[in-house]
């Protein structure tokens, strides 16, 4: 997110994306990594926001990393900054006078002081240390009363009363029940316990879709291998769970600082260039020019930063400015994989991952959660690359998608049609078309029915393919195309166009596709 540069460190936005309030922080200007569960100050500074701000969902720290939580961890803060301003407006109940009076005017300041700091310093960056701190003043308290004069007692009782509302306010918040299995033996200042409970999911800022980096723990590692882009691929199998978990790690999330640096740099330049219509009409042409733009200015920002790049590095940097520009982000990452045969995208976005077809383990869900403006972004792109309608008169597209390495069908529905939103559905062809020896080998097909097969094709027969969804009716159309005689010229009518036409006329065919 882009914020406003005269505005100083941790200032904050509130946006709201359908059902969710987030509260965006910029802290580009802060001299510390943005911490919750690290560091105190930065969770004072939170509380503070979240008691000025009602109704947060999620928190968003910016700084050159984008470092979300989600609304569970989000609640707990939530409750500290409600107690906060309750304890606030109950002046009078931890004034100056309510500590004490008479002979006990002695003790008042000592009294004043330890609860002032507990409630307006301690409580806001160290909540658990604070009702920790409180327990053992009330256990001190206790001890001394027996050995007070008798006109301390009053006063002493009447502190006791407060130190008790204070840890019975304390105790009814979620984060100190949680931590409650932890307390004992607790130091101040320590943050092992919120380490438990806060984890940020941190994705590099010029990315919408989250991804879950960090590996199940539960989980079986079942199979793992490596994309030709650099990107890690784990396949978990999780307990309680029938499907697998597939888990990506694209380069993007493995990259230093200084390479990080040059491409939020080259991105907020690039970004200045607003495409054209005309220019997404042939989506090739235009890769390849922004990827030769990009190519240059990251050469020439490294230059400047002083940042040594090798050509392997400068090119994998140049791919991912292409993909988080005019690409399609994460979605490309997974369409490079061949073992992949469908990607769907269901709505509500920001909720719930992305689910994949693996050719070897069947369904799987992926580490993968798109955000609306992620989904939005998408739908832009293919109504400009299709030139179709997606909008409430028309809520269902289907279109073609063609990226480096892959070739997919899209069928995207919108609203009214689907009430939550945008949702996605990706089918991925095949590099190389589909023949009839592949479907042998495969077991799809007997060895005699292919015969007879490429027998009616040779002897110029009429035939019909016909079969439900997913029955694999363009796969067999397009291994019968092969079985044609490159001698005779194949015209194919489609409406979305999924035909094998393009690796044919590599293969030196003569054909010709025609779109309705």
């Amino acid at each position: 997110m882009l914020f406003d540069a005269k505005r100083g460190a941790c200032s904050y936005d509130v946006v709201r994306e359908g059902e969710e309030v987030i509260l965006t922080v910029d802290c580009e200007r802060c001299s510390y990594v943005p911490s919750l569960e690290d560091n105190p100050l930065c969770m004072a500074r939170t509380v503070d926001k979240l008691a000025e701000v009602g109704g947060v969902t999620k928190i968003v720290f910016s700084q050159k990393r984008n470092y979300e939580y989600e609304q569970d961890q989000v609640k707990l803060l939530a409750e500290i900054a409600q107690l906060y301003r309750r304890l606030v407006k109950e002046k009078e109940r931890f004034g100056y006078n309510a500590m004490g009076s008479g002979e006990c005017k002695r003790c008042t300041p000592r009294r004043y002081n330890e609860l002032w700091n507990i409630i307006f310093n301690r409580l806001k960056a160290d909540p658990l240390g604070a009702y920790v701190e409180v327990k053992r003043i009330l256990r001190r308290e206790h001890i001394q009363l027996e050995r007070l004069p008798q006109g301390c007692i009053s006063c002493t009782k009447k502190y006791i009363s407060l130190l008790s509302y204070l840890i019975a306010r304390l105790e009814h918040t979620a984060l100190v029940r949680l931590a409650q299995p932890y307390l004992a033996g607790y130091k101040l200042g320590e943050r092992g316990i919120y380490r438990r409970m806060f984890s940020p999911t941190i994705k590099p800022d010029f990315m919408f879709t989250k991804l879950m980096a960090s590996y199940p723990v539960s989980g079986e590692e079942v199979d793992a291998y490596v994309l030709d882009n650099n990107t890690e691929v784990t396949i978990f199998k999780l307990p309680k769970n029938i499907q697998y978990l597939y888990h990506v790690l694209p380069p993007e999330f493995k990259l230093s600082e200084e390479k990080y640096d040059l491409l939020d740099v080259a991105r907020r330049i690039i970004t200045e260039h607003k495409p054209e219509k005309s220019e997404f009409v042939d989506p090739e042409r235009m890769r390849q020019v922004f990827s030769n733009v990009g190519h240059d200015l990251l050469e020439e920002l490294s230059e400047n930063y002083k940042v040594k790049l090798r050509n392997r590095e400068l090119d994998e940097l140049t791919n991912i400015l292409v993909r988080y520009t005019v690409g399609f982000g994460l979605i490309e990452v997974l369409l490079r994989d061949d073992r992949i045969q469908d990607v769907t995208i269901n709505s509500p976005m920001g909720h719930i991952p992305m689910f994949i077809v693996h050719q070897d383990y069947g369904e799987c869900f992926t580490n993968i959660i798109p955000t609306p403006n992620e989904a939005e972004s998408w739908a832009s792109k293919l109504r400009m690359i299709s030139g179709r309608p997606l909008d409430e008169a028309n809520p269902i597209m289907d279109t073609e998608l063609l990226i480096p390495g892959a070739r997919a069908r899209v069928a995207v529905i919108a609203p009214p049609l689907n009430p939550n939103g945008l949702a996605y559905a990706l089918r991925r062809h095949r590099d190389m078309p589909w023949t009839l020896p592949l479907f042998i080998r495969n077991r799809m097909i007997s060895p005699l029915a292919a015969g007879i097969m490429s027998f009616l094709i040779d002897g110029s027969r009429t035939l019909l393919v016909a079969g439900t969804r997913s029955a694999g009716k363009t796969s067999f159309l397009g291994s019968i195309m092969t079985e044609i005689m490159r001698k005779y010229r194949i015209i194919t009518i489609e409406d979305t166009l999924e035909l094998p036409v393009s690796p044919l006329s590599k293969l030196g065919y003569n054909i010709q596709s025609l779109k309705v």
